[in-house]
C-alpha cells in the first residue's frame, strides 16, 4: 500500500497528514498554544486522593490537575517490590509489599496527599478531563520501548514471524546482558529485520535518556516538566516511517532542514525521500487536503456507492449509522443491503483513525438475514482495523443487531481540536425556534405582570431579541401580543439586537419615571 506523508509548517501550527492510497487517513495537529503532551514526563504532588474512585489527582504544572488511578499505580508499585532497579525511595508507594499480598489495593495505602510522583502522561486532556497518567514510565525510540521500572522483554503483537520474534529477543536480552541494563525493553513493529546493531544502539540511547532524566528529577522543582517528547515533525519521523511510505514533503525550509538532517543520521534509507514543496500552491491544497479535513469535521460521510454514514461523537461514546441512500444496488434486497454494509465497514476504520475518535463505539449496520453476510461483513471491518495503531477491539454484533466495538484514545479528536462547543445551541447542534422564543418572551411577560415583582410602576415593557424573534412577533404573533398588552394593560416595545441569537432575550421593566417626555 503507497503512503506519503505531507508536513505543512506556519509559525502558528504544524499539520502532518498520512495519505494511503490518495485517500487522507490521519491527521495530526500541533499549535503554537500547546500540541499532544503525550509520552512527556512530569515530577508532581499529589492534591487530592478520591478513596471512592480509587484514584487520585496530581498537579504537575498544568491547567488542571491530572488523573491517576490505582490501576496505573499498582503496576509500578509491585515492579518496585520486586527490588527492579531505579526505585525512587522517596516518592515511591509506601506500602507495596501488602500490596502485593492482598491483591485488591487501597490507594491510600500506596499513595498519600503532598507526596512527589514521577509520572507520565499517558492520555491528553480532553474536554473538562485532566490528564490521564501513569507511574509506569515508557520511553520510546524508533526500534524499542524502554520500561524503567519492568525486567520484562517483549516483542511488538504485530510481527507474527516466530524466527523473527526469537531473533528480536535474543538480541535485546543480549544487549541487555553486555551493557548492564536491567530494565525492561519491547520491540517495536518496525525493529522487524532491523540489524541487531541498529537495535542495541536504539537501546543504548534509551538508556542514556532516562539516566538524564532520572538525574533531572532532582534538580527541578514541584511541579515541574522533565522530560518533553520530540516535537511533532521528528516524532512522525520516528513512529510512522515504515518501509511503505514512498514520499516525506515539507513545505518550510527550516523544517524541511531539520528533518533532512534527522533522517540521514537515523533512518539512512529514507533519504533520498524526503523532499521539499517549492510550489506557490500551499501542500495541502495540492493534494485536497484542506477539503478532506473540512469533511471529516461533517457528521455526514458519503459513500462511493451512493450509500453515506452519519457520524455522531458524545461525550462518552462514538455512534455510526450506516444507510443506503442512492445506492440501487442488486436485484435482491439483502443483496444491496451486503454490498453497503461491506463498504461501510471497509471505511468506517479510515474515518475513524481520520477524525481520531475513540471510546466506545456502535455502529449500526443495515439488518442483514443471511448469517453469512453478518460475517463477511464483520470480517470486513476487522481487517481493516489492523493497519491502525491505536489498539481496537471489536466484540461482535450484539442483541439488538449492533456492532460494538473500542478504539484507544490518546488525545482529542479532530472536531474537538479544531472546533469549540457553539454558544448558540450549546453544542446540541440545535437552537431555539423563534415560535418557542416568542411563547417564552410572552409568558415572562404575563408572569412578571402578575407578581408585580418591582418597585414603582411598570408603565411598559422593553423586549431586546433577535431580528427573527422580532420578526414573528410583528407578524405571525402579533394578535398574541396585542391580546397580552391589552390583559396587563401596559404597552409591549420590541428592539432588535443584531448580536442576539434566537434563544436570547431580554425583558426590561421601564418605570413611569423613566419614560422618555
Amino acid at each position: 500500500m503507497k503512503s506519503e506523508l505531507l508536513i505543512n509548517v506556519t509559525p502558528f501550527e504544524t499539520r502532518v497528514a498520512l495519505v494511503l492510497d490518495g485517500l487522507l487517513t490521519d491527521v495530526q495537529i500541533a499549535r503554537a498554544s500547546g500540541g499532544s503532551l503525550t509520552g512527556n514526563v512530569y515530577l508532581g504532588r499529589i492534591e487530592r486522593i478520591i478513596p471512592g474512585m480509587q484514584a487520585a489527582f496530581v498537579n504537575i504544572g498544568l491547567d488542571r490537575p491530572g488523573f491517576l488511578h490505582v490501576r496505573d499505580v499498582t503496576a509500578r508499585a509491585d515492579k518496585v517490590s520486586r527490588g527492579a532497579e531505579y526505585v525512587d525511595h522517596e516518592t515511591g508507594p509506601a506500602s507495596t509489599q501488602k500490596a502485593n499480598q492482598e491483591g485488591e489495593v487501597d490507594i491510600r495505602e500506596l499513595l498519600h496527599e503532598g507526596q512527589q510522583l514521577l509520572v507520565q502522561i499517558s492520555k491528553d486532556p480532553i474536554s473538562t478531563k485532566g490528564a490521564r497518567l501513569t507511574t509506569d514510565i515508557a520511553l520510546a525510540s524508533r526500534y524499542a520501548v524502554l520500561m524503567p521500572f519492568d525486567t520484562h522483554v517483549g516483542i511488538s503483537q504485530r510481527i507474527d514471524d516466530v524466527e523473527e520474534r526469537a531473533r528480536l529477543r535474543t538480541a535485546m536480552e543480549t544487549v541487555r546482558q553486555e551493557h548492564g541494563i536491567g530494565m525492561g525493553l519491547i520491540a517495536r513493529t518496525v525493529a522487524e529485520g532491523a540489524s541487531r546493531d541498529v537495535v542495541a544502539s536504539d537501546i543504548l540511547y534509551l538508556a542514556r535518556l532516562w539516566e538524564k532524566l532520572w538525574a533531572r528529577r532532582r534538580e527541578v522543582g514541584c511541579p515541574a516538566l522533565v522530560y518533553e517528547d520530540l516535537p511533532i515533525h521528528i516524532r512522525v519521523m520516528r513512529d510512522m516511517v515504515l518501509p511503505d511510505v514512498e514520499l516525506i514533503t515539507i513545505d518550510e525550509p527550516d523544517t524541511y532542514e531539520r528533518v533532512r538532517r534527522f533522517v540521514d543520521e537515523f533512518l539512512p534509507e529514507y533519504s533520498e525521500r524526503v523532499h521539499r514543496h517549492a510550489e506557490s500552491r500551499p501542500l495541502f491544497e495540492r493534494y485536497g487536503i484542506e477539503d478532506e479535513i473540512r469533511r471529516a469535521l461533517e457528521p455526514r460521510v458519503p459513500l462511493r456507492s451512493g450509500g453515506y454514514l452519519v457520524v455522531e461523537q458524545t461525550e462518552a461514546m462514538v455512534t455510526i449509522d450506516v444507510n443506503t441512500g442512492g445506492f440501487l444496488g442488486s436485484r435482491t434486497l439483502e443483496e444491496t443491503v451486503f454490498r453497503a454494509n461491506l463498504e461501510a465497514a471497509q471505511a468506517i476504520p479510515r474515518h475513524l483513525r481520520l477524525r481520531n475518535l475513540g471510546g466506545i463505539i456502535v455502529i449500526d449496520f443495515i439488518d442483514m438475514v443471511d448469517g453469512e453476510h453478518r460475517r463477511q461483513v464483520l470480517r470486513a471491518l476487522e481487517k481493516a482495523c489492523e493497519g491502525d495503531a491505536a489498539r481496537i477491539r471489536i466484540d461482535g454484533y450484539s442483541a439488538f443487531g449492533l456492532v460494538q466495538m473500542s478504539r484507544k484514545r490518546t488525545r482529542e479528536s479532530l472536531l474537538q481540536q479544531v472546533s469549540e462547543r457553539c454558544g448558540s445551541c450549546g453544542g446540541t447542534g440545535r437552537t431555539k425556534s423563534a415560535e418557542s422564543a416568542c411563547i417564552e418572551i410572552l409568558r415572562s411577560i404575563l408572569y412578571h405582570a402578575r407578581q408585580a415583582c418591582v418597585t414603582g410602576v411598570v408603565n411598559e415593557y422593553l423586549v431586546r431579541a433577535g431580528q427573527p424573534v422580532i420578526d414573528r412577533l410583528l407578524d405571525e404573533d402579533a394578535p398574541l401580543l396585542s391580546l397580552l398588552a391589552s390583559e396587563i394593560q401596559r404597552h409591549v416595545r420590541l428592539q432588535v439586537e443584531p448580536c442576539y441569537s434566537t434563544a436570547q432575550f431580554d425583558l426590561v421593566c421601564v418605570p413611569v419615571e423613566q419614560l422618555p417626555p
